[in-house]
Parts: structure tokens; C-alpha cells; sequence
């Protein structure tokens, strides 16, 4: 039993006439004549009656009506749905993003793209940038807004460069800066600070700044995820190194002295797997709108171009 053969017997039962079903599906009414009677062989009955041109269904032709027209019209919502995909009508995207992404700069660019696609999915994942990238690796996201270089290191991954963003201390706003003017690393000794939990990017990057200042941090409280230490930091338990883009007007915020501390913001994907239409919306909507500049990227950060 065939598609074809399946189109031209529902013609046939419409129009109860072989040269009208035959102009209705523009082919040559014996070519369609020979493929019912192939449909008959392969189901084991005739379907129609034949009498002086007056063309009726059979038992069998009736118990087949309603399953054909099934099967037609199951074929073409496939299709319509493939081509809908196709066109962006539809689709899934697992995106990764690290806590401070999520925090900041994530919420506006998605919301963009979901006005432009709103049929498509969005599901996102949201950890450091360690975890990110493991889960891409072994195919649990599709992209991965990262903040390390490490995915160099996977031969799975490739990753593009998307901005530049500084590091900056962050007090509460009705308390005094602790410095005048810009802040030496090294003005961080003996200061409480809010740190993050272990794994954690900021954390690494903070620790590691002040062991080549010379002096292992003093934590006044560890373990938050951003969230939590943005609220530590309001509640006056101490200082935070946090990226800028999640500062907004909550906070004093405090800039380091030259060379200070920045991070690169990377989209990360898989380079061994053809990407769904979907997925390459998105990437090309992240690129665009935060590596290109459409985006208003708040003070302290650059956007770039390339990988």
C-alpha cells in the first residue's frame, strides 16, 4: 500500500467518478485506474463498485475510507510540522549559562530572541562554567555562554568570544566606599568578603588575585550562589567581587586599578554535530546582540569579535 495510491482512491471515493478523480489529481485517468486496482490487489478486495460509470464504495472501500483519510491527513500535519521547523515555527534549544549571566545580561537577550521565535523552546540550565561545559560535551545542552577557556582543552567544542566584562567590588549603597577613587587588589587584604562556593568561577578568579596580591582572602561568609551573595553583600556582611553586568543600582560599586581583573564571555557549542535550525537562530540572536554591540552593554564591559 502506497501514499500515492492512497491519495487516488480518497479522489475516487470524493468525486465517485475515475476521469474527475483522475483532472482532480492531474494525472491520466488509466495511470490512476491501474493504481486503485494495484491498492486492490495489495488489500485482498475491491473497493469500488463499477456499474455503467456509477462509481460506489464497497464494504472493504468503506472500512478503508476513514483509515485513509487518517493516514492523509497524519502525512500532511508531518509535514506541515517539518516544514514549520524548518522555517522556525517551531523547536527546542538547551542553552547553559553561568549564575551571573542568568543575573544579568541573559534575561533581556532572551527575551528578544522569544518575540522574534516564540514557537521555539527555550530550556535553560543555569551553573559554573565547568559543569556547562561537561554537559555540553556529552550532549546534555546545545549551547553554553561560559566564562573560562578551558573548552579548548575538549576537541568536541568550539567556542566564540562575545565580551569582555571587569571585575568590580560592590558594597552597599548606603554604606561608605572603601576606597577613594579605584582600589588596589591588595586593598582587599583584611577585608570581609562574601565569596562564593567552591567551583565557582568568581571565586577561583577572586582567591587567585589576591594570592598574587600576595595574601589568601578573609571570607566573612562562603558557600551563595549569586543570588545569595548579592543579598549577603546588601545586608552588610562584606565586600563581593562580582562581574559589573549584575551590579546595576543596587550597589557602591568600586573599580580595581589597572590591569584590574576582566573575564572573556565565550558561546560555547558542539563542532562534531549539525546543528538544528533552532539551535543556529539562537547562536547567530547570542552573537549578534551581545558579541555585536546591539546589545547596551552596561559600563565595565566590551564587546568583541571573533573566537
Amino acid at each position: 500500500m502506497q501514499f500515492q495510491q492512497l491519495a487516488y482512491f480518497l479522489a475516487v471515493a470524493q468525486t465517485r467518478h475515475f476521469t474527475r478523480a483522475a483532472e482532480q489529481m492531474r494525472v491520466a485517468q488509466p495511470s490512476l485506474s491501474q493504481q486503485i486496482r494495484a491498492l486492490e490487489r495489495d488489500v485482498g478486495a475491491g473497493l469500488f463498485h463499477r456499474i455503467r460509470g456509477n462509481v460506489t464504495l464497497t464494504e472493504a472501500g468503506e472500512t478503508l475510507l476513514p483509515i485513509a483519510r487518517r493516514i492523509i491527513a497524519e502525512t500532511e500535519t508531518a509535514y506541515r510540522a517539518i516544514r514549520e521547523l524548518d522555517e522556525l515555527g517551531r523547536g527546542r534549544v538547551r542553552l547553559g549559562a553561568t549564575p551571573s549571566l542568568c543575573t544579568g545580561l541573559l534575561p533581556a537577550m532572551l527575551a528578544a530572541f522569544r518575540r522574534d521565535y516564540p514557537g521555539i523552546e527555550l530550556v535553560l540550565h543555569e551553573s559554573g562554567s565547568r559543569d556547562l561545559q561537561t554537559a555540553l560535551s556529552e550532549g546534555g545542552l546545545d549551547l553554553a555562554m561560559i566564562v573560562d577557556s578551558r573548552v579548548h582543552d575538549d576537541s568536541r567544542l568550539e567556542s566564540r568570544a562575545l565580551f569582555v566584562e571587569d571585575l568590580v567590588v560592590i558594597s552597599p549603597k548606603d554604606a561608605p566606599a572603601p576606597v577613594r577613587g579605584r582600589m588596589p587588589i591588595a586593598a582587599l587584604r583584611h577585608r570581609p568578603l562574601v565569596m562564593f562556593r567552591q567551583g565557582y568561577d568568581l571565586r577561583e578568579a577572586t582567591v587567585a588575585a589576591c594570592r598574587a596580591a600576595g595574601f589568601d582572602p578573609l571570607f566573612a561568609i562562603e558557600g551563595g550562589e549569586m543570588d545569595a551573595v548579592l543579598e549577603l553583600v546588601q545586608a552588610g556582611l562584606g565586600l563581593a567581587v562580582v562581574p559589573s553586568t549584575v551590579v546595576g543600582d543596587r550597589f557602591r560599586r568600586t573599580q580595581f586599578t589597572e590591569p584590574g581583573l576582566s573575564r572573556v564571555v565565550r558561546l560555547a557549542y558542539r563542532r562534531d554535530v549539525e546543528q538544528p535550525r533552532a539551535v543556529r537562530a539562537l547562536q547567530e540572536a547570542v552573537v549578534q546582540y551581545l558579541g555585536g554591540g546591539v546589545a547596551r552593554l552596561p559600563p565595565g564591559t566590551r564587546p568583541l569579535v571573533g573566537g
